[in-house]
């Protein structure tokens, strides 16, 4: 599965994109987002509050019960602001 970060969530993790193995037991984007939390650092300083945390999986926007793909791309982003 390829990950993608943006804004400062990539600033936090230190890269823009990774291509991980998650376990089994991560199903769901939430597992995925506590999975990730606990990688180090700059993950859990990233992730601190995930229920802030955006994701697309295949650029289509999904909340955090949704379940992961077999393979595909997932992004992360922070809340977007309006102006």
């Amino acid at each position: 599965m390829k990950l993608v970060y943006f804004a400062w969530v990539r600033e936090r993790i230190g890269k823009e994109a990774e291509d991980v193995a998650v376990p089994a037991e991560v199903t769901t984007v939430a597992d995925l987002l506590q999975w990730l939390k606990a990688r180090g650092m700059g993950y859990a300083a990233a992730l601190e509050h995930p229920q802030v945390i955006r994701v697309a999986i295949n650029h289509e926007h999904v909340d955090h019960q949704t379940r992961l793909p077999a393979d595909g791309e997932v992004a992360l982003f922070p809340p977007m602001t309006g102006g």
